[in-house]
Parts: structure tokens; sequence; C-alpha cells
């Protein structure tokens, strides 16, 4: 009898018998679902699966891109001709240099520094583009000299502001007025001009690439590897790290200094991009252009998720942000608004997405 009932009819284990509720009904063994086409995904992977879409979709970069679609099809249900090709290229054309320094600018703002000095040097490097060229050096050189110039620059910036200990804020404030100045004094006040359009750099550069503007690729090739790099890299996690509790950083011994020069640094190189791409597309030097450039920029950064407390950033949400503000200035000429509003615009657009995503965070909880 004690035989029979330690043996299973299968030859294994011995199955466990219904035990008694407190109600004194007997509770039936549970079941575990098969695998197979029928099967039900358990309760525990659905929640999961919901968790995870709901997080996606809570992301900032997700609002803001969702924001701009809305705006777009909004738009081009009024004035179809919004949604032809060319307008939308040449609206994400627009965008580019802008763009191009708020990506770079997310890098100084996730770490609770933010750079002022982008648009004067901006302005510097087109102008000392311009003018090298012009004086017999060759474009793809000149090129070489914008970039690296820029990114010493950006880096000069990040050691005065670390070695001195003083705000970012004042460095690079006053370093875009020296910046802008320099480019004032190389191009004697006026626009220099006489650049050889048939070089490769304009034409190519300037140009475009499978029917879409080359700048706008390197937009895109920008946003995908400066992503990479703050989400993926070692240097994006020492970024988030500081500007969540530069305390704590520095107490677990994370290269303050270095991050901070280096994140300064590539700021001014995004700025030293922006300017190869509008000195190859306009063909000429104007040392006025760029003028606020770096407040849309921070403006741009802020709307996509990339807070002035720091801890975070989003490359991603820092393009869509600019093109936020790009596809309202083209609406405006579909409108017919005024051109004296656009100004207005902006500031009315930062406004209610600095509000609707303060409100989305609140919701969710973060």
């Amino acid at each position: 009898m004690l035989a029979d009932m330690s043996a299973s009819p299968e030859g294994g284990r011995p199955p466990t018998p219904p035990g008694p509720t407190t109600s004194g009904s007997v509770t039936p063994p549970a079941t575990t679902p098969r695998d197979g086409p029928g099967a039900r995904l358990p309760s525990g992977r659905r929640g999961v699966l919901l968790r995870g879409v709901l997080r996606v979709l809570a992301r900032d970069e997700t609002v803001v891109i969702a924001v701009l679609l809305v705006l777009v099809f909004a738009v081009g249900l009024a004035h179809p001709e919004f949604l032809r090709r060319g307008n939308l290229l040449s609206t994400a054309h627009n965008a580019v240099y802008v763009g191009l320094m708020a990506c770079g600018m997310v890098f100084p703002l996730a770490m609770r520094e933010v750079d002022l000095s982008v648009g004067g040097l901006f302005a510097m490097g087109v102008v000392t583009g311009a003018v090298l060229i012009t004086h017999g050096m060759n474009p793809w050189l000149a090129v070489v000299v914008i970039l690296v110039m820029s990114l010493a620059l950006g880096a000069v910036n990040g050691a005065v502001t670390t070695v001195m200990r003083l705000p970012s804020f004042i460095v690079t404030l006053a370093t875009s007025m020296l910046f802008r100045g320099i480019g004032l004094a190389l191009a004697d006040g006026k626009q220099v001009g006489g650049l050889p359009a048939e070089h490769a750099l304009f034409v190519r550069v300037g140009g475009d690439l499978l029917g879409v503007p080359t700048a706008v690729w390197v937009f895109a090739v920008a946003v995908v590897v400066l992503t990479v790099v703050l989400t993926r890299g070692r240097f994006g996690a020492r970024v988030r790290a500081i500007g969540s509790n530069p305390e704590a950083a520095e107490f677990t011994g994370l290269p303050m200094t270095r991050t901070r020069i280096a994140a300064l640094a590539l700021s001014g190189l995004m700025a030293g991009v922006a300017a190869v791409m509008a000195l190859s597309f306009f063909t000429a030097g104007d040392p006025t252009i760029g003028q606020g450039y770096e407040l849309t920029a921070i403006a741009a950064c802020i709307i996509g998720g990339t807070p002035l407390s720091g801890g975070r950033g989003s490359v991603i949400g820092a393009a869509a942000g600019t093109l936020i503000f790009n596809v309202v200035a083209s609406a405006l000429v579909f409108f017919e608004v005024p051109i004296n509003w656009t100004t207005f615009a902006a500031g009315a657009v930062i406004l209610i997405a600095v509000a609707a995503g303060s409100t989305v965070r609140r919701l969710r909880g973060g």
C-alpha cells in the first residue's frame, strides 16, 4: 500500500496532494500553462512588456518627436503644399546649423554646465575659413583648421572653467564676445566673398547627396553618433554621473576635470562642424551670422529633455526640438504671419513645450 502511494504512474516524483484551505474546501493543484500555439502569455510577462512600452512612450524624446509629427501634419492639413518634399528638405536644412550646436550642447548641459560661446565660435569659424581660402589655402585644409580651432577653443572654455573655478555661464559668455569680435576683425566688419564656388567643398558638401542636402546627412550622422556616445559610451556615462551627483562622482574618483573639458570641447567641435556646413553652403563668410543661435540651441535641448539640473540628456530630443522651431518658422510663412512675429512664436513654443514636458514628468512621477 505504501509502495503504491510513493510511486507515480510515470515513474517520477509523487504528485502533491491537494491541500485544504482555511474554509475546509479542497484547493485544486496549480497547473502550469503548456507551451504551444494556443498557450496564453503569462500575465507577468505581459506586464513587463506593457511597462517597457509605457517607458518608451514616456521618454522625453518620444513626446517631442510625437509633437513634431503632429505639428507637421497639422500644418500640412491646412496647407498641403507644406508637405511637399522640397519644403520639408528646406526646413530640415535650415535646422542643421542650430541642430548641430544643440547636439553638442547636450553634453555640457547634462553635467550642469552651459556653453554660450557656440554662436560666436560658429561665426568665427565661418569667417576664418573664408579668409584662409581667399588667401590661397586649400579649402579642405581650411576645413581642418576650422575643426581643430573649434575643438581647441572649446577645450579652453573647459580649462578656464575648471582651473579658475568660474561658472561656465560667465566664461562662455565672455568668450562668445571674444570669438565674435575676432570674426568681425578678420572680416573687417563685412562679408568675405570671392570663394571658388566650383571647388568640391562647395559643390559636394554644400550641395546634395542622393537628392538630399549633404548638410542634412551630416546632421543625421551626428545625431546617431552622439546618441551612441551619450547612452552607450564610457564618456557619456561619466557626463551623466557627474551631472547627476557631482559630489558622489568626485568621491568615486571620476575624472571631473578631464570630463568637463572634453564636454565643452565637444560642444565647440560641433559649432565648428556647423561652421563648415554654413561656409560650404553660403560660399561666403558673414561675421554677423549665428546671432542668438546659442540660446536657440539651449532651448532646443531643454525642450528635447535635457534639463539644466543635469544628470540626463537626449541628443535625439535636442534634434527634434530644433526641428520644431524651424517647422514653426516655416508654418508662419504659409499662414502669412508677419516675420516680426517669428521671435514671439519661438518664445511661445519654448514656454508651451517646457510646461508640457514638466507636466508629463510630474504625471509619470519623474
